[in-house]
């Protein structure tokens, strides 16, 4: 399953050349106003190095599905269907004008407002359906739900109301139940990405005006688009004659992945080196059962070692010589850079 990244940006912020430079996908104008999808590989130097250990045959990266939503209106009229296509997304990208006299913050901060707007909409219209449920008679177990439902999410929407939503990290588990299926957008993780202009001085000072604990970079998106039409030897020549430094592209998808709280784990053998993406603090269950279903449904225990140290020992002998491989048991919480094999019952 692939990580999910929602691209979102007011029109003319530069969100579909983030798409285009991410992805290596052209721009399709048929799915503007529809939204566009595509996956990349999650660039992983180490699955070559374990592919040369085991030998194997196939070489499998994580997957980020990229989606590039349709341009948000600043009058904020008809961006919560816009905004509708991300719903699903595990993390959001805003992408922030920072050009031609444009104000990043502003528009973060009416980006913000679009999310609640659009939450509070579908909020409040599953409120007025169960009030439409409680006027028809109804079996007694059924109404005690539908009136605790409604009594939950009418905090919630209180919450909005006031400007202040509820975090995931904040909400009850009653209020976590009833809003689990709306995947609401101001529960998603965010990743500020400021599009700068080609000559700008300071992108840093951007990152540095950025509010506390949200991962942001500042990038020239134009710029980047046009170095990744280049060869690799022009774009190393135009770059020493401009005197520019590239933004690192696979620094930023891995960044991507860290802000949506994903982990990286490797199984490895000789048919296959695969690398693949899990929620931080899941277990070793969890793992199982992204792999395989079956694998959940029999797990015995997982024998755990850590890639860079195989990497540093050079093979399963001398990481098990030297005690780097441990088994675990199925509530393990598993780290990033784990490589697993899991012992299962068919």
């Amino acid at each position: 399953m692939s990580l999910k990244i929602g691209l979102v940006g007011y029109q003319g912020s530069g969100k579909t050349t983030l798409f285009q430079w991410l992805t290596g996908v052209p721009a399709d104008p048929s799915l503007t106003h529809r939204g566009q999808t595509a996956v990349v590989p999650l660039p992983e130097p180490r699955l070559e190095k374990l592919a040369e250990i085991y030998h194997s045959k196939k070489i499998t990266p994580a997957g980020l599905e990229i989606v590039d939503t349709p341009g948000l209106s600043r009058s904020h009229q008809g961006n919560p269907a816009r905004l509708a296509v991300i719903r699903e997304a595990d993390c959001l990208v805003l992408v922030l004008a920072a050009y031609n006299d444009a104000d990043p913050w502003a528009d973060y901060r009416s980006l913000e407002e679009d999310f609640l707007l659009a939450d509070m909409e579908i909020v409040s219209g599953r409120i007025h359906r169960i009030e439409e449920s409680l006027k028809k008679p109804l079996p007694k177990t059924e109404k005690e739900q539908l009136l605790h439902e409604q009594s939950v999410l009418q905090h919630v929407l209180k919450a909005m109301e006031s400007g202040q939503p509820l975090q995931e990290s904040h909400m009850t588990d009653a209020e976590r139940r009833a809003t689990r299926a709306f995947r609401l957008l101001t529960e998603k993780p965010r990743f500020l990405l400021v599009n700068t202009s080609d000559d700008e001085p300071d992108p840093q000072r951007f990152v540095q005006a950025a509010p506390a604990q949200q991962p942001c970079w500042a990038v020239p998106l134009d710029l980047e688009w046009e170095l990744s039409q280049m060869t690799a030897e022009d774009r190393e020549a135009f770059e020493k004659e401009m005197g520019l430094q590239g933004t690192d592209k696979a620094h930023l998808l891995r960044a991507l992945v860290e802000a949506s709280g994903q982990v990286l784990f490797f199984t490895v053998n000789e048919r296959e080196v695969r690398a693949w993406l899990l929620r931080k603090g899941a277990s070793a269950l969890d793992a199982a059962a992204e792999i395989h279903t079956d694998m959940a449904r029999g797990f015995i225990r997982a024998d755990v070692m850590q890639a860079d140290d195989l990497l540093r020992m050079g093979s399963e002998r001398e990481m098990k010589a030297h005690h780097l491989v441990r088994s675990e048991h199925k509530d393990y919480p598993v780290q990033d850079g784990d490589i697993l094999y899991i012992h299962f019952n068919v």
